[in-house]
């Protein structure tokens, strides 16, 4: 069973650990299976795409990447 967070999508958090500590944003997604969430503008890494009919050339995208919960820290002015 996934466990409950007291965070949730949209919610403003800081970054408490890891490369981003420091930096701020919005929750995009909550990953409860792998007690993670992923924020606006952190933890970003380049991902190779192959070709489709949406994007014909392919190439590289930048992508945010999933942070442990507890890594982040809930603050003031997002969704309450």
């Amino acid at each position: 069973m996934a466990r409950k967070f007291k965070i949730k999508k949209g919610d403003m958090v800081e970054i408490i650990a890891g490369d981003d500590k420091g930096k701020t944003g919005e929750v995009l997604q909550v990953l409860r299976k792998k007690d993670a969430v992923i924020v606006a503008g952190c933890k970003v890494a380049k991902k190779a795409v192959k070709p489709t009919e949406e994007n014909p050339e392919g190439g590289f995208i930048n992508k945010e990447m999933p942070i442990h919960i507890s890594n982040v820290r809930k603050i003031e002015g997002g969704q309450s």
